[in-house]
């Protein structure tokens, strides 16, 4: 279908342009594509209408990007407090540190703010905030704004696409107001309802969470350890609630109603009244569990097939296939980024290309294996793209998964909440027992890493999967294996001897580099919180899948709270650190000044911390590094202070010497001082600092010294992620200028290739 495929192809290149397209230009551009399509031959008209298409959905996709852009929080007010009125959607989140829900805004009560119409909140005080409650209170707000890395998940593309557009923090004062009586309001409490009562029955724990999640769509109450089983054993689709459960519940109502209706012939048209209930009762359900992407796609699709029965229409299956992808990204263009519509979408399309003009239909066993063989090879290229690695497993896991799932633990937990009464909760219970302890066996299987991959090879690999899930009698299946080999083993290529490159991942408020030479990678600390959140993710895109050295620079949760999972997840052949009994059972050696080694053509020198340092507090004991090439050296010393700072600066002078320095404590001006900056004179400075953090750093006054001391600075905060090339011409970039998106925060960069 060239209209709608357009159509869609519009709305897909939209979410990838640095600037929106001017209105002036988009309006002359639909008007002359139109022209040409009515006056066009029959050879062209159908390319023309397709230009037209895509045009028209370029347009709208535009459109609706201005009018939300035009809705974000103005900088002006940012972490300033603002007093509004707010309804509470969704379920909230009760996590470790607090509450995370969704407010959706009424109106604005300070003079002179306006906030989004949808806006996230965290509540520390771990308050109760019932869904469907309604609010007056204030909060600091922050623009919305994520870390920019080259690989993993993109905070900040999330939450443009949910039109979360600002977040912030609930202060202690705040008022209940009448709830909302829509109907939204109504079954987000009903949700909740049920979520407290498997949670009463079950108790809070793996089995609630699990028993919620398929049946009301409370995804958040998984935990983030279970979320990881499911993405080492490729399980993630099933869990939450998608066209499976969807489709399931469709089927089941229609074959009770045929039944009924062959032995009670209430109608003239039964197979109208089967459709319409079947489709009524996969809204009922996807409207339940939070109307998602995956739900939305199914539903759409069982619409169009409805349609179709009714109206004695034939369409195609791909033909369907298209008009529910267009509905869906009419209804919402920016779930186009959301990686999930597209693996949910092109799952189904790979099903259906591999029975495309069969004959017969195969035997129930062969076509599941077609299925599991189809469904497999369509999603190694996005899953190499988004996630940057699959599990090998995964055939089996999900072989072994799916029935289970869809045909005992989904209709068990449903009837198990739809029922009045409590005892089949229990019996659910047990069978996510059962689902878990298969899941765990599994997750112990390997999983194949790839690196972030140019563009031609996914294409190449695309190609290569389509050939291959292709019908039986297409050619040529073995090239088609073979298109999939360059994105499966690239690894990127490193430095030339005696250069150094080196990474300044966006971690937030922390500090995380990867300093790599031609055949070796050491990593500087990790940054906070969970290591597949930033860290693993880059390495594994960046091609290393093992480090030399791992040194931590002292133990503070911002520098080593990633410790532990970099150190599963990788083999470390060197560990180091400023406080090497904080990494026990781990074993670590301290970082001794005057250690050393060579790499590449490349001096790694371990300048502190000095002796004296060995009783002083946590940021005193951090470790010094300065990694020197052929012609141009890199200093950084975590969260050394002042004194200790002044004390290496007397000790070894003009050796300090630094074209690149990492400035010290995030740019707090208890480090990078004078001393610091006569002795190293860097021509750059690199600050790796949380946007809007509650510490302010970088501090004004240590920017002031740098500008003093001619050093230009580049701050994570600003343009995120960070790449030095230490050659023989030093150059960098940063990912915010790097990859430009409409909806991304820029960052200038501070030019792109330094002068010698």
């Amino acid at each position: 279908m060239p209209a709608w495929g357009g159509w869609v192809l519009g709305i897909a290149i939209c979410a990838f342009l640095p600037e929106l397209p001017s209105a002036s230009w988009l309006g002359a551009w639909i008007v002359g594509a139109a022209v040409l399509a009515r006056r066009a031959g029959s050879r062209w008209r159908p390319w023309l209408v397709g230009l037209l298409a895509v045009s028209l959905g370029l347009g709208y996709a535009a459109w609706r990007a201005q009018a939300r852009l035009e809705q974000e929080l103005s900088p002006a007010w940012a972490k300033r407090p603002i007093a509004f009125v707010a309804s509470v959607r969704g379920l909230p989140v009760p996590g470790e540190y607090g509450t995370r829900l969704t407010l959706e805004v009424e109106r604005t009560l300070t003079p002179g703010a306006a906030l989004p119409p949808r806006v996230q909140l965290f509540d520390y005080r771990k308050q109760e905030w019932p869904p469907g409650s309604r609010w007056r209170l204030a909060a600091n707000f922050k623009p919305r704004r994520g870390s920019a890395n080259a690989f993993g998940f993109d905070a900040e593309q999330w939450l443009w696409s949910e039109g979360l557009l600002a977040s912030g923090s609930a202060g202690k004062a705040r008022e209940r107001l009448a709830d909302s009586m829509d109907l939204t309001a109504w079954v987000d409490g009903w949700r909740a309802t049920q979520v407290a009562r498997v949670e009463r029955i079950l108790g809070v724990g793996r089995e609630s969470a699990l028993v919620s999640a398929l049946t009301v769509g409370a995804q958040q109450r998984v935990a983030a350890a279970d979320w990881r089983l499911f993405a080492a054993t490729g399980l993630t689709h099933i869990v939450s609630i998608s066209g499976l459960h969807i489709t399931m519940m469709a089927g089941m109502v229609a074959w009770a109603c045929a039944r009924a209706l062959r032995r009670w012939p209430l109608t003239r048209s039964p197979r109208v009244a089967t459709a319409v209930a079947a489709w009524l009762a996969a809204a009922v359900y996807a409207l339940l569990a939070g109307f998602s992407v995956p739900t939305q796609r199914t539903l759409f699709m069982l619409l169009v097939a409805s349609g179709c029965l009714i109206s004695r229409r034939q369409l195609s299956p791909f033909q369907a296939w298209w008009l529910a992808l267009a509905l869906v990204l009419a209804l919402d263009p920016f779930s186009v980024l959301a990686p999930g519509l597209w693996l949910s979408f092109g799952l189904v399309a790979a099903l259906m290309l591999g029975t495309w003009a069969r004959r017969r239909p195969e035997s129930a066993w062969r076509a599941a294996l077609s299925g599991q063989w189809a469904a497999g090879v369509a999603s190694l290229v996005p899953l190499a793209a988004w996630f940057g690695g699959f599990p090998l497993v995964s055939p089996l896991a999900n072989a072994l998964a799916i029935p289970y799932v869809s045909m005992l633990l989904t209709p068990l937990s449903l009837l198990a909440v739809l029922s009045p009464w409590d005892g089949l909760l229990p019996l659910a219970g047990i069978a996510v027992r059962g689902f878990y302890l298969g899941v765990e066996w599994l997750a112990q299987g390997p999983a194949w890493h790839v690196a972030g991959s140019p563009w031609p090879l996914l294409a190449l690999a695309a190609a290569g999967s389509v050939w291959l899930i292709a019908p039986r009698g297409v050619p040529g299946k073995g090239l088609a294996a073979v298109l999939l080999l360059p994105l499966l083993l690239y690894r990127p290529p490193g430095p030339a001897p005696g250069a150094v490159r080196a990474t300044v991942f966006d971690v937030g408020q922390g500090l995380s580099l990867l300093v790599q030479t031609a055949n070796h990678a050491l990593l500087f600390d990790t940054g906070a919180g969970d290591a597949e959140r930033v860290v693993l993710p880059q390495l594994r895109g960046l091609g290393v899948d093992s480090l030399d050295v791992l040194l931590l620079s002292h133990h503070d949760a911002d520098h080593d709270g990633a410790a532990n999972g970099v150190l599963r997840a990788l083999p470390v052949r060197r560990l180091l650190a400023g406080q090497p009994q904080s990494l026990a059972p781990w074993r670590a050696q301290p970082c001794r000044q005057g250690d050393g080694w060579s790499w590449d053509g490349v001096r790694f020198e371990v300048l502190g911390p000095p002796p004296a340092a060995a009783g002083d507090e946590d940021n005193a004991r951090s470790c010094v590094l300065r990694v020197s090439g052929a012609r141009h050296a890199l200093l950084v010393s975590g969260d050394a202070p002042l004194s200790i700072e002044d004390a290496l600066a007397a000790q070894y002078g003009d050796r300090l010497r630094s074209t690149v320095l990492i400035a010290g404590h995030h740019g707090s001006r208890t480090s990078s001082g004078e001393a610091w900056l006569n002795a190293a004179r860097p021509r750059l400075a690199l600050i790796s600092a949380g946007y809007l953090n509650r510490y302010r750093h970088p501090h004004p006054e240590v920017l002031r010294r740098l500008r003093e001391h001619g050093a230009l600075a580049l701050r994570t905060d600003q343009d995120g992620a960070l790449t030095l090339e230490l050659a023989d011409e030093p150059a960098w970039r940063c990912l915010r200028r790097e990859s430009p998106r409409y909806w991304r925060a820029r960052g200038d960069c501070g030019g792109e290739v330094m002068a010698d």
